[in-house]
């Protein structure tokens, strides 16, 4: 089994699952960082005009193709790795717990699975959950990211995984996380 990032590629033997999970999550926060930057760009033109510029891609094409590759070496890594995913062990049958990010008032319940790289991050999510829903009691999990999509993958209203949610504000669809490429 390898994974690839950073355009090489790596055998699992040489890299423990807190190496690979560090090197997902600095993966995660530099594609945010690069996102808000490019958004606040992109706000500041469209203060100045309806439109974008069509040189604005243009100018911004090195942001651009920098945030498509991050996000390429992320799906990646989720496809092959474990994280930790959380589960309500008071129902019948044990069920992930899932956000819902419809609005209210919209007729279809989408929603993301939320994975967590380290149980650190997986705790603080729990938090937040006992907060909404005392009555409920969570339990951890591993799975693949491959595996819960796998799980997912007919239910039209699944959009991805959130990595890291509520804490994080990043989702990679349920459609882009694939095995690695040459």
């Amino acid at each position: 089994m390898f994974i690839c990032f950073k355009k090489k590629t790596y055998f699992n033997d040489y890299y423990t699952y807190g190496d690979i999970m560090s090197e997902l999550k600095e993966l995660v926060k530099k594609f945010i960082e690069i996102d808000d930057d490019l958004n606040e760009k992109i706000e500041a033109a469209l203060s100045e005009s309806e439109e974008l510029d069509d040189t604005f891609e243009e100018e911004h094409k090195e942001q651009i193709e920098q945030l498509g590759n991050i996000y390429h070496d992320i799906e990646h890594i989720v496809f092959s790795e474990e994280f930790i995913i959380v589960s309500n062990a008071k129902s019948e049958q044990k069920e992930i717990v899932a956000l819902i990010i419809s609005e209210e008032d919209e007729e279809v319940e989408e929603f993301v699975i939320p994975v967590f790289t380290d149980e650190e991050e997986a705790n603080k999510a729990i938090e937040l959950f006992k907060e909404q829903f005392e009555e409920n009691e969570f339990v951890c999990d591993k799975k693949t990211g491959n595996e819960i999509v796998s799980e997912y993958a007919e239910d039209e209203e699944f959009i991805g995984l959130a990595i890291n949610a509520p804490q994080w504000d990043f989702v990679i669809g349920g459609e882009d996380v694939h095995e690695c490429c040459e």
